[in-house]
Order: structure tokens, then C-alpha cells, then sequence
């Protein structure tokens, strides 16, 4: 068992897009990420996604409407619906979910692999 701070670990990741494990409890995966820029259209199919955004701003484009979230917003995309992560600057978000993993680009931009 360890502690983890999330603004800290945020901050010290190299890449966009990417996750970093910090913990797992019920079946869940608690993952956090920093973001800039636009995400590719994506669905996953065997889960629900879950952002808590830290700093910095990220809408989550859907079909039908888009979802701007602030520093301390929760906001879920249910399973099966598509949906494109865009930061205008550089965000860094918390992302909790099963333990599975459906879509395994996640809907990463070409430039971020």
C-alpha cells in the first residue's frame, strides 16, 4: 500500500495521452493522465469512464453536446458511447474504471504513440 499525490504524479508524466496506475480497489483502476490537444473519436464498449479533472480545462466531446469540465469536475461517459477528449492547454485528470481495457489506443491522437 502506498500513498500517492496526484497533482504531483500529473505533473511528473512524460507523455500525453498516457496513464500511469496509482491504485486499484473494487475491481477499479485509478489512473492518472495530462492531456493537450485533441483526442481521436472512441468508444469503450465494457466500461464506464470516469474523468476528475485537476487543472487545467478538457471537454469531453460526445455526438450531441459537448461537456466542458473545471478544476475539482467529476463527469462519467457510459459504456458504448463515443466520445473525444480535447485540452486547449495542458490538463491533467484523474481517470477511474474496471481493470479491463477495451480500446487499447484509447483514442489517442496518431501523434501521441
Amino acid at each position: 500500500m502506498d500513498k500517492h499525490n496526484v497533482f504531483r504524479e500529473a505533473e511528473e508524466l512524460q507523455e500525453y495521452w498516457n496513464q500511469r496506475i496509482l491504485g486499484r480497489a473494487n475491481g477499479n483502476l485509478f489512473k492518472v493522465a495530462k492531456g493537450i490537444g485533441e483526442v481521436d473519436w472512441h468508444a469503450h464498449d465494457d466500461q464506464d469512464e470516469t474523468f476528475l479533472l485537476l487543472n487545467g480545462e478538457l471537454t469531453v466531446r460526445l455526438r450531441d453536446r459537448d461537456v466542458v469540465l473545471e478544476p475539482g469536475d467529476l463527469f462519467t461517459v457510459p459504456a458504448g458511447v463515443e466520445h473525444a477528449p480535447v485540452a486547449p492547454t495542458e490538463a491533467h485528470f484523474l481517470i477511474v474504471g474496471p481493470a479491463v481495457t477495451s480500446n487499447a489506443a484509447g483514442g489517442k491522437p496518431a501523434w501521441s504513440h
